[in-house]
């Protein structure tokens, strides 16, 4: 969450309804799911919200914390908030009202037919800014890194549905894009208050979600239909056989870039650039594409960030190096590797004597471990 403590106001990006996918037992649009809602600190009161998912099924939560800005527009001044969703969208409010600061439209949505599920017929789309991530899906978005991965996906989704954005789970199965991790992750953007520059990692990972009974019903999952997940597959596929690849590490259904940054200027709501960013060894050495000159893939991960006042932006966002970007042009500048995966927020401190650093947290398969950078002594 987020304080204005000028003015007392405290911005909750809510979560998801539970059950994630599921809505046959929690009728209606299931407010304040998946909203952004401003109390008075002082008091609780709630001075307004918007929800940003209907009756959620996909678990879009808002996953990180507001952003508060002041942007300048001509002789014109606004205090705002910006929050990121799993969605692929960024929505902007202003501060005080909550009125959109860019038109947000109803736009209709498919329907489910899911056995007692009622999903909403429209869902809120931003005018501006456009979507830091692919949403939605078709079978020409698969991965297609050879004709046989290519033929391969296709088969193994043979029968499950492709869609638009906030296409329904279903009991056949559905390939949704964002996947459940998002569009935007727990680590949320960063602001350069100079430049007016919202800088947020996105992911670009679908995952299909099928219903079906729960395989052990309890207390914790009251529903008659509960998700199966899966945000890659196998290469071969497990089916009792052995051989190379029979336990590599699974591979994504779409099509790279898999990890993004953007940069978006609050003033105008515009993309000033948007950079692939983040390396998979995983993914590069696997034995199907193994000798393959692939493009840049970038990094799937949940984290975010960090903006300093000299020009940089510092970012793992679940690579396995830390990234130095040039924020007025998303330009690499630095890279260092971190001998496991950066799955947190950069961090930046100067000590007295005035030098500075740099501290991420990098896990590893046995624990993890801090790492510091900071320029060479004098």
């Amino acid at each position: 969450m987020t304080v204005d403590t000028g003015r007392g106001l405290l911005y909750l990006p809510v979560s998801a309804a539970s059950n994630d996918y599921y809505g046959g037992r929690r009728h209606g649009s299931n407010l304040f799911a998946e909203s952004l809602v401003c109390l008075d600190a002082m008091t609780g009161r709630r001075k307004w919200h918007f929800q940003v998912v209907h009756h959620g099924l996909w678990d879009y939560d808002l996953p990180g914390p507001p952003v508060l800005a002041t942007v300048h527009r001509g002789a014109r001044t606004q205090d705002i908030v910006a929050v990121a969703g799993k969605t692929g969208f960024v929505y902007v409010f202003d501060r005080v009202t909550g009125q959109p600061v860019w038109p947000i439209s109803e736009r209709p949505v498919p329907p489910s037919d899911t056995p007692g599920e009622a999903a909403s017929p429209t869902q809120p789309v931003p005018s501006l800014p456009a979507p830091f991530v692919r949403q939605g899906i078709s079978e020409n978005d698969l991965v297609d890194f050879t004709p046989l991965l290519r033929d391969s996906v296709r088969a193994m989704l043979r029968g499950a549905r492709f869609g638009p954005l906030f296409t329904p789970p279903s009991i056949g199965g559905t390939v949704v894009m964002p996947g459940p991790i998002g569009g935007a992750a727990w680590g949320g953007p960063a602001y350069d208050p100079e430049l007016q520059l919202l800088v947020v990692k996105g992911n670009n990972q679908p995952s299909v979600v099928q219903l079906a009974p729960p395989e052990h019903p309890n207390s914790t999952v009251d529903a008659p239909l509960t998700p199966l997940l899966r945000r890659g597959w196998q290469w071969p596929r497990p089916t009792g056989t052995s051989g190379p690849g029979a336990s590599s590490p699974e591979l994504p259904f779409g099509k790279p870039p898999y990890g993004t940054v953007t940069a978006i200027d609050l003033s105008t709501g515009e993309h000033r650039w948007q950079v692939t960013v983040g390396n998979w060894p995983e993914l590069t050495r696997h034995p199907a594409v193994r000798g393959l000159k692939l493009p840049p893939v970038g990094a799937i991960g949940t984290s975010g960030a960090i903006v300093t006042r000299g020009g940089l932006v510092f970012i793992a966002g679940g690579s396995t190096s830390l990234h130095a970007l040039d924020i007025e042009t998303g330009r690499q500048l630095w890279e260092a590797p971190l001998g496991g995966r950066g799955e947190a927020n950069p961090m930046t401190y100067r000590t007295r004597s005035g030098r500075q650093f740099v501290v991420i947290a990098s896990s590893r398969s046995r624990g993890g471990e801090l790492l510091a950078f900071a320029l060479p002594s004098q």
